[in-house]
């Protein structure tokens, strides 16, 4: 009885999130799935077509412009926002006055929610009266129009990425005070200089925090949306910052395609799976786990 009694008990304490769990995650996976095989828009009930709705991605010339846009901007934030994240955290572990300050200073950033930034970035990236170019031209360098050529405009937002990477800084911060001090003064005693014990030392013990990161910054960087929507709407300049979820989210609310949005989620879902296993695979030789 006893057990029972616990169980019950347990289940109650556990019961918000277990109905938070069914109502907000199992069921929409659940219903986007068999929405995807349907025509469905919701002033209308859904209409099962099978897989009409992905032969219909094969042939759409939009789709494939939104995912390469995805991935040629994936290609680009993760690794400079891999190696500004990185470099941050490497001067924030040095012992000098203030570090407490600079790391707050460095954090914040990543606090600015998603509107906010691109509105603050299109004052900075404005090509005729923008801070950036205000700098540039005052050191006489030929201003970019950031916002209107489609060769920066990716680009763009590809800074901006780096420039928010303040929680991934983090997370390196608190793995490099786990390496231990010893392998330093080995490394010092063997004549390594500071480069050779980052490379050596610092680097391939951080590395399983450098894998999680760049895996979830994969996973970030396919969901983009918030600021190429505000600084780039319709995804100008000529759909070089149309990107998957604006297409997604255009079909979804837009169009009314529920069905067609559905379908597009599965497909940037098996996108994501098949780029972490990679990501995983192609780490096996270069991430060491400290042994336990």
């Amino acid at each position: 009885m006893n057990r029972r009694r616990d169980a019950r008990i347990g289940i109650l304490f556990a019961s918000p999130w277990i109905i938070g769990f069914l109502v907000f995650l199992a069921y929409p996976v659940v219903a986007s799935f068999v929405y995807s095989f349907t025509d469905f828009s919701i002033l209308r009930p859904p209409r099962l077509i099978g897989l009409e709705n992905y032969s219909e991605l094969v042939r759409d010339e939009v789709f494939y412009k939104s995912l390469v846009n995805t991935l040629v901007y994936t290609l680009g934030a993760v690794p400079l926002s891999t190696v500004v994240a990185i470099a941050l955290a490497l001067l924030l572990n040095t012992k000098v006055r203030g570090m407490a300050f600079y790391r707050t200073i460095f954090f914040l950033p990543s606090l600015v929610p998603m509107v906010a930034l691109g509105t603050l970035f299109l004052w900075v990236f404005n090509g005729d009266y923008g801070i950036l170019n205000d700098l540039l031209r005052r050191i006489h360098i030929t201003a970019p129009n950031w916002l209107g050529d489609p060769a920066w405009a990716k680009s763009t937002l590809i800074m901006i990425a780096a420039w928010g990477c303040g929680q991934a800084m983090i997370i390196y911060l608190a793995g490099l005070q786990d390496v231990p001090i010893a392998l330093y003064e080995a490394a010092e005693i063997d004549g390594a200089k500071t480069w050779a014990k980052t490379r050596c030392v610092t680097l391939p013990m951080i590395s399983p925090v450098i894998l999680f990161n760049v895996v979830m910054g994969i996973i970030g960087s396919l969901q983009v949306f918030a600021v190429p929507y505000v600084m780039f709407p319709g995804g100008a300049p000529a759909r070089s910052t149309y990107f998957y979820t604006s297409y997604l989210f255009d079909n979804a609310i837009l169009y009314q395609r529920m069905g067609f949005a559905s379908a597009m989620g599965w497909v940037m879902f098996i996108i994501t799976l098949l780029l972490t296993l990679l990501s995983l695979k192609l780490s096996e030789r270069h991430v060491h786990y400290e042994a336990g």
